[in-house]
């Protein structure tokens, strides 16, 4: 073991202080490069990890890992359901509520059917595999969403369906976690949907909605609210949701966070306009916490336990199963065969499903590690395959980008809006 192999808070305090000083230092050669920063975070915790330097040194049960992924999955879900505006609600929801309501579903299936044909998984642990690669990143395919030479639509769909599916898929990981956990006797999924989602929607539905009137519009005893104690109210908000949530067994904690958000953000947009241009430092230390982690979880002997099986399931996942799901879940939307390929693509593995899977490692689960194994394969992939890719398929989607702003009525978008640079515009 390594002379400074530790697991203390103040080693691990002094490696994330000085990830985040490198991160800083080395943003803008990642911008230029083909990787981005989460994957070199990620192969930062492996090198860190015991797999080569042994500097880190977590167990996986522990109660720090557990909290750092809770820390993590709380303000992950609020920021996602606070992007839930009544603007999308209302207009240009066609697309992603299509990918969220058809794709998800039938990726989980058919990544199961292909865990449980290629692996040999049980049904639960091969949809809880299914369940843990449904989610896609909006961190990972950044470079796409925001870059003006892709056609609206499809930047809005991308974006909107990676911030939305990390909550939609939250109850069918916890329902598949509990139907496999030993310590959980008779397990019901009908019971599970009645009492912990029915449950966590309503409170939560109730908390953002009282958070959102508790909190004056422009003055509070006296003073002007400022911007900064908005956004500190709202990350209050997040996490006094789970912990009264959590209080009560028969509801779940993070899915109340996630309806939460959503009802908060769209009664007060000023509230959520705040938090989200000043809470991307906390979003980053927590993604960066959980990259290293997840980063020095990794063995690359167990990544290969399953063998070519298992290097089967997660081409068929990004290369396959996404794209068919995609075509189909846009059958006849307007979109071309481009876009569709496009978007089918972009379907890339990150912080979402790195998280969960910590979570699923804390649990006693029989199959845990196994299943960790194989997830952290599928994000290794993704991280390299999306962050090699993301550029040079912006530019391509960009040459064909007129056939895209017709402005179908099965969009809900206008041609372009006043004022926004059109796809080609560098």
């Amino acid at each position: 073991m390594s002379l400074f192999a530790t697991s203390s808070f103040d080693s691990t305090v002094l490696v994330l202080g000085g990830m985040l000083v490198l991160g800083a230092l080395l943003a803008g050669v990642a911008h230029r490069s083909l990787l981005s920063l989460t994957a070199l975070f990620v192969i930062a915790g492996f090198v860190l990890g015991p797999g080569v330097l042994d500097v880190l040194h977590f167990d996986p049960r522990s109660g720090f890992v557990n909290s750092l992924a809770t820390v993590a999955l709380i303000v992950i879900l609020f920021r996602d359901g606070l992007e839930v505006e009544a603007e999308m609600l209302q207009r240009a929801w066609r697309l992603p509520a299509r990918a969220l309501a058809f794709a998800m579903p039938l990726t989980v299936v058919l990544v199961a059917a292909a865990a449980k044909v290629l692996i040999g998984l049980s049904w639960a642990e091969a949809l809880l595999l299914g369940a843990l690669l449904a989610p896609t990143d909006p961190v990972l395919s950044s470079s796409v969403i925001t870059n003006p030479r892709v056609p609206r639509v499809i930047r809005h769909s991308l974006n909107l369906e990676s911030g939305l599916n990390d909550g939609l898929a939250l109850p069918a990981v916890l329902a598949f976690a509990a139907a496999l956990d030993p310590t959980v006797h008779g397990f019901s999924w009908w019971k599970f949907v009645l009492q912990d989602v029915t449950v966590g929607v309503l409170t939560g539905l109730v908390l953002g909605l009282a958070g959102a009137r508790l909190m004056p519009r422009d003055r509070a005893l006296g003073h002007e609210i400022t911007p900064r104690q908005k956004s500190l109210y709202a990350l209050g908000i997040a996490f006094a949701c789970y912990g009264i949530a959590v209080a009560d067994p028969r509801g779940n904690a993070f899915i109340a966070v996630f309806v939460c958000a959503i009802a908060f953000g769209i009664m007060r947009p000023d509230i959520r306009e705040c938090f989200e241009n000043r809470s991307e430092d906390l979003i980053e230390i927590v993604k960066l916490g959980i990259f290293v982690t997840f980063g020095s979880l990794l063995s690359f002997p167990r990544l290969f336990n399953d063998g070519w099986s298992a290097i089967a399931v997660v081409a068929a996942t990004l290369v396959v199963i996404r794209p068919i799901s995609i075509f189909t879940s846009l059958h006849r939307t307007g979109l071309s065969v481009r876009a569709k390929a496009f978007i089918g693509w972009f379907g890339p593995k990150g912080v979402a499903t790195m998280t969960f899977s910590l979570l699923i490692l804390h649990r006693d689960l029989a199959a845990a590690e196994r299943i960790f194994d194989i997830v952290a394969l599928a994000v290794l992939t993704s991280i390299i395959a999306h962050g090699l890719t993301d550029h040079a398929e912006a530019e391509w989607i960009g040459r064909h980008a007129e056939p895209e702003q017709t402005g179908d009525a099965a969009t809900g978008f206008d041609r372009v809006k006043p004022g926004e640079p059109t796809p080609r515009a560098e």
